[in-house]
């Protein structure tokens, strides 16, 4: 915390740290070339996500308070670099990512969400994948992407009709994303490649 009711918090106090963690749900639409063994591309997904997690409690309302994120969508734009073989290919990737937070803190006794912040954030991916072709244009496959999202002051408001102004954290963040997903591809060789 680094501020509470306008009133800066020196030194800052941290509040802890906690995982979210959760499921999602999207797409992904992207192009590739291949050159003999080497594969290069570029992909867009997006995804509705579920993620949430809380920690507490802290000293928020007196020591009774506990924090709360949730991560209620996310989105990748990434270059890839890969390796094919038969039908495996082997990549790496490398590009920006945006995730839509929520926060909030409530009473850890009962719950009420007593104060909340929100914003969109950005910051850099890298990730790897592997994907096997298993009909002429089906390819299934994981993928793993870390996001660097960093660190932001996010200014919280109270609850209710007036909304007031209740205090600024400064919240570090990073994503982990592990994804299972089917694709078509359209165009390409009849016989099952990557």
């Amino acid at each position: 915390m680094t501020n509470i009711f306008g009133a800066p918090v020196v030194p800052p106090v941290s509040e802890g740290c906690h995982t979210a963690s959760g499921a999602a749900v999207g797409g992904q639409f992207g192009y590739r070339w291949q050159s003999g063994a080497w594969v290069f591309g570029l992909e867009g997904q997006g995804d509705w996500a579920n993620l949430s997690g809380s920690n507490g409690p802290s000293l928020l309302a007196g020591g009774g308070g506990s924090d709360r994120t949730k991560i209620d969508a996310f989105g990748l734009v990434t270059g890839q670099v890969g390796y094919a073989w038969s039908n495996v290919l082997f990549y790496v990737k490398g590009g920006g990512i945006v995730a839509s937070n929520k926060y909030e803190g409530f009473l850890t006794a009962t719950g009420f969400v007593f104060d909340k912040a929100s914003e969109t954030r950005w910051g850099g991916a890298v990730g790897a994948g592997l994907d096997f072709g298993v009909a002429p244009n089906v390819v299934v496959g994981v993928d793993y992407v870390h996001g660097f999202m960093g660190s932001r002051n996010n200014s919280f408001y109270f609850t209710g009709p007036l909304g007031a102004f209740s205090r600024t954290d400064r919240i570090s963040q990073d994503i982990d994303i592990v994804t299972a997903r089917v694709s078509y591809r359209f165009g390409g060789p009849v016989t099952p490649t990557y």
